[in-house]
């Protein structure tokens, strides 16, 4: 078993960072769960949902390159736990806001913590474990996601059966102080890298050198995240308004597509050592567009719906696997938490506009065809960045 062959600080890494995704997945999906008490509570329109949840995700690529940068200065662990900190706070403090605009700026500022949570978190992960475990771990790590869009249906299903959901909603987002415990763990167990040395060059990765790089990895990351969020920023809703789904039965759909996600974290993690990086990304984009498509914009029953929400997670949560190692790889170690940290949420920046985007035309067309229809263009610019970046299968960081 490879998570036996790691050493004891690979290991304490691999808890931290896996515990912080996991609880950084509960902060964000549980807005995705809110939509429709936000809708019905606060009147407000489909593309205004869609703006609460483009707002957290546009600034996090603010935050993200702003903790790749701190983190190149400072250390990847310090910043780490500001990150933490501060998306945790800012989650809890949704919970206290009483329309839209208040919520618009409390989910933005949640946005700069969750930004530089994965940038720094995946540098770390890249820096302490070892080439041969590299895309396995990280690979890995990634599925704590899907564990904690797990715990936010669980804690849906719980809060909006028990609850007035005036009150449900708030508490959805009042559990998201949870992280803030993980701050304790890794003060007392999880050491900077050894790879670390302090830099202030985070501009030289707009230099003639590395600009293909940085410009290219941003494409990958923008395809990834713009069609992950068109899909699971609406899917409550489609189910809920388009299928016709009850509160329970919304879960357990969601619950298939959640164990679909989980699962396709950890094989394509497998993958991305065996196969290499870019082989499993094209693999896992190809067939991303091609269940999306079948999910939304075919005319199918529930029960076929039903089965193909696991494909659905599954290759949709897989595409992320392989991109902290492969960024890792990617940047130099000099510029590796500005450059990771800038590709990867651009990436999300500009991604963070698709879930906006569907809200509009959805106005227009039905809810699965805007998902479909933004998804899909998601999937193949991530497929032609992929194809003009290299292998970095086995290398060997300096």
């Amino acid at each position: 078993m490879w998570l036996l062959q790691l050493s004891r600080t690979e290991q304490a890494t691999l808890i931290a960072t896996w515990t912080g995704w996991t609880l950084d997945g509960l902060d964000v999906m549980v807005y995705s769960f809110v939509i429709p008490s936000l809708i019905a509570a606060w009147h407000i329109t489909p593309a205004q949902a869609g703006l609460l949840g483009t707002s957290a995700l546009l600034i996090s690529a603010a935050g993200g390159w702003l903790a790749g940068l701190a983190a190149d200065r400072y250390g990847r662990v310090r910043v780490l736990q500001i990150t933490i900190a501060w998306f945790a706070l800012f989650t809890f403090l949704s919970g206290f806001t009483n329309g839209f605009l208040e919520l618009l700026i409390v989910r933005g500022l949640q946005g700069l913590g969750f930004g530089g949570e994965w940038a720094v978190g995946s540098v770390l992960m890249g820096e302490t474990i070892r080439s041969e475990y590299r895309g396995r771990v990280v690979g890995t790590v990634q599925g704590g996601w899907a564990v904690g869009w797990a715990l936010a249906a669980a804690f849906y299903s719980l809060f909006f059966s028990v609850l007035p959901h005036e009150i449900a909603w708030r508490t959805m987002f009042w559990i998201g102080i949870l992280p803030a415990l993980l701050l304790f763990y890794i003060q007392r167990r999880v050491p900077e890298p050894a790879l670390f040395k302090p830099s202030g060059g985070g501009l030289q990765i707009f230099s003639p050198a590395i600009m293909r790089i940085t410009v290219l990895a941003s494409l990958v990351a923008l395809g990834a995240q713009g069609g992950y969020y068109a899909i699971t920023t609406w899917l409550p809703l489609y189910l809920k308004t388009e299928r016709g789904l009850s509160v329970l039965n919304t879960a357990g759909y969601l619950f298939v597509v959640i164990a679909g996600s989980f699962t396709g974290y950890l094989i394509s993690a497998a993958l991305t050592d065996r196969l290499g990086r870019r082989r499993t990304l094209l693999v896992f984009a190809v067939c991303s567009l091609a269940t999306v498509w079948l999910y939304m914009a075919l005319p199918i029953g529930n029960t076929v719906m039903l089965a193909l929400g696991f494909p659905l997670g599954f290759f949709a949560s897989g595409v992320f696997s392989p991109l902290g190692a492969f960024f890792t790889e990617l940047f130099p170690t000099r510029l590796r938490g500005s450059g990771q940290g800038f590709s990867y949420n651009a990436g999300r920046g500009i991604g963070a506009l698709f879930p906006t985007l569907v809200g509009v035309l959805s106005a227009r067309a039905s809810l699965g065809s805007a998902i479909a229809i933004f998804s899909a263009c998601a999937y193949l610019l991530m497929i032609l960045g992929v194809f003009l970046l290299p292998e970095t299968r086995g290398k060997e960081l300096r």
